[in-house]
């Protein structure tokens, strides 16, 4: 995790940045490497116990981060990652539309 963080200072460093801007690092559920929070996708379990894409990174309530690739999506339905790390039981419309999103954004690039 640390040399993550180094990176992301010596990107700051380099863009020229007088002050290092602390880059928020977060753990993918599905290969469990840590990451920039901008390069994951947020899930989010409400308050209320819905459970969706945080397209925004900002809703309210309880997140769990995945990458941007198919393999850490399998991987995580595989060992049920959102289910533990959410408590609850998640519907497959969930996953779908994670891989729909996930195939979006490869593509764009």
């Amino acid at each position: 995790m640390l040399s993550v963080q180094k990176e992301a200072d010596e990107i700051n460093i380099q863009k020229g940045m007088g002050h290092l801007k602390k880059i928020p690092i977060r753990t993918c559920i599905g290969c469990n490497e840590t990451k920039p929070k901008k390069e994951l996708i947020r899930v989010v379990k409400s308050p209320e116990g819905e459970v969706s894409i945080d397209f925004t990174g900002r809703a309210n309530g309880r997140g769990a981060y995945i990458c941007n690739n198919v393999s850490c999506l399998e991987k995580a339905v595989k060992t049920k990652r959102l289910s533990k790390a959410f408590s609850m039981q998640i519907d497959m419309q969930i996953y779908e539309e994670l891989r729909k999103t996930i195939e979006e954004q490869s593509s764009e690039e």
